[in-house]
């Protein structure tokens, strides 16, 4: 600090542990809140982080056309993240995917969020998300729903009909200027459509959040908090709006797409379809 000409000045810390407080203490520092100010700065993403972010979403569309490709009947959720993670590691610049979720079939709904050694069944519902792979710093959240060997049943359809609504209704709210109350109030209470007692049970099922350097960029947006305690929709801001809706242990979906605020429009930023269901070979019943 000497050095910088700012000794004696407030420091400013973003991540903190007892040995560095009991050193600023040693050696006299003032240590303030700097997370905040860095979060904020962080909320809007200049020109060059939001091509990286297309890139992101360029690249999550490939893994989804990957995903599709590989999907069949007897193969297990392992088997298809194994097979996206070799996917994500062989491009140029992939630092690291967190979680590539592959659920299926009753793993759906309730979504756990997870993928296990369940067999892959013929019309069975398959959702997967891209939940932060990290390519040069810029984070991705990406799902798309899958029916593998067989055409949804017209419940499926109807269940993803409703969640896709949710989806775009709160896409067409983002604007520069209004608020994440706006958006969260295009989707349903969780006590009303899904019977929980309160809103923070059903946390993450309709649900929005920022994506840059964090998977968990400013805003997060979601009916627990953004009612009552709303932030300003900015230019520059990047983040996932996600939807998901099923019948208990039967089947769900999950839908998601990245967004970039701009001052006159919205801009989507991943690629792969989206107004159905994406159906993987089907065969004749």
């Amino acid at each position: 600090m000497k050095r910088h000409g700012v000794a004696g000045e407030k420091l400013g810390v973003d991540f903190i542990d007892l040995n560095m407080i009991n050193h600023f203490n040693e050696m006299g520092i003032e240590w303030v809140d700097g997370m905040s100010p860095m979060m904020d700065a962080r909320a809007v993403k200049n020109v060059d982080e939001q091509e990286c972010s297309r890139i992101v979403g360029a690249i999550g569309d490939a893994a989804h056309w990957e995903c599709m490709k590989f999907l069949k009947p007897g193969i297990t959720e392992n088997q298809v993240t194994a097979h996206i993670m070799k996917f994500l590691y062989d491009i140029p610049g992939m630092e690291d995917v967190e979680d590539v979720i592959v659920s299926s079939g009753p793993n759906t709904w309730p979504n756990w969020r997870n993928f296990g050694d369940r067999i892959i069944q013929p019309g069975d519902i398959v959702f997967m998300d891209l939940a932060a792979l990290t390519w040069n710093g810029y984070k991705s959240c990406y799902y798309r729903t899958y029916c593998v060997g067989r055409e949804p049943t017209q419940e499926m359809k109807d269940v993803y009909s409703e969640a896709l609504g949710w989806l775009y209704d709160s896409i067409e709210a983002v604007k520069a200027g209004t608020t994440t109350r706006e958006i969260a109030l295009k989707w349903p209470s969780a006590k009303e459509i899904w019977g929980y007692e309160e809103e923070d049970q059903a946390a993450a099922n309709l649900w929005g959040h920022g994506l840059g350097l964090a998977q968990y960029d400013p805003p997060v947006i979601s009916r627990i908090w953004s009612l009552d305690h709303p932030i300003e929709i900015k230019p520059g801001m990047v983040f996932a709006l996600e939807t998901q809706h099923g019948i208990p242990f039967k089947f769900g979906v999950r839908i998601e797409e990245m967004l970039i605020v701009h001052e006159d429009e919205t801009e989507i930023i991943t690629n792969f379809p989206v107004n159905q269901i994406t159906v993987v070979d089907p065969m004749a019943h």
